[in-house]
């Protein structure tokens, strides 16, 4: 993996109920080898939301994100960590 740097750019993620249950994050870090670092999150039954640093390249980091965004979850910056 490739070396990481504490902190990087934050996101809030807002995840469709059908996507849950599903293991998104930790796919995200192993499919674009970046680090992933849950800075606040709120999940239930039907709705889910997460605050994520996302730690790598800036063509890893906008890969990941197009990848999110790709798959039916919301992608707001908030700036760097």
């Amino acid at each position: 993996m490739s070396q990481a740097r504490p902190g990087g750019p934050r996101f809030h993620l807002t995840f469709p109920e059908h996507l849950i249950d599903e293991p998104v994050i930790h796919e995200l870090g192993q499919r674009f080898d970046v680090v992933t670092n849950i800075r606040g999150a709120n999940v239930d039954e039907r709705f889910a939301w997460v605050i994520l640093e996302i730690v790598g390249s800036e063509g890893q980091v906008a890969e990941a994100v197009t990848w999110l965004t790709e798959k039916g979850i919301t992608v707001e910056r908030l700036g760097e960590g």
